[in-house]
């Protein structure tokens, strides 16, 4: 039996809406397939922490986002050099402030090729992932809640 080696990790699904309409949310296209930001969790950092941190970083922005409320946990397992990894990652809803004027810049040394707004339907279709899709899912519940 292999010794799967833990990973803790935390991201955001960035929104934005209109008046309530349909949001869209900041996505990123990584390695051929469209994603969502997020990263591994470092030292001495909270859950929340990292999860700003890094959907700041991935997207190339200053300012911090701020979190708007929970989504589901998501697990998965995947092999790098030789090591069987089992990754947890907390998500989280999230909008950067309003008064914020954003200008993202990719964070190529992390495979990421583009940063756009695409609506939450659209990204549900082109996630490439399946838990994220699951992920897209939760925040669209939480955000029918959030916003009636």
């Amino acid at each position: 039996m292999a010794i799967i080696e833990p990973v803790t990790a935390a991201g955001g699904v960035v929104f934005k809406s209109k008046d309530n309409s349909d949001p869209s949310v900041l996505s990123i296209f990584r390695r051929g397939v469209w994603d969502l930001p997020k990263g591994k969790l470092e030292e001495g950092e909270t859950i929340k922490e990292c999860a700003v941190r890094e959907v700041a970083e991935e997207v190339g922005v200053s300012a911090l986002p701020e979190i708007i409320f929970p989504l589901p946990e998501t697990y998965h397992e995947y092999e790098q050099g030789g090591i069987h990894f089992g990754k947890s990652t907390h998500w989280f809803g999230m909008q950067f402030p309003d008064d914020v004027e954003l200008t993202f810049t990719p964070q190529t040394e992390e495979g990421i090729e583009k940063v756009s707004w695409i609506s939450l339907k659209k990204a549900q279709t082109l996630v490439g992932f399946e838990n994220l899709s699951k992920v897209l899912k939760g925040f669209e519940q939480k955000y029918r809640q959030h916003t009636t």
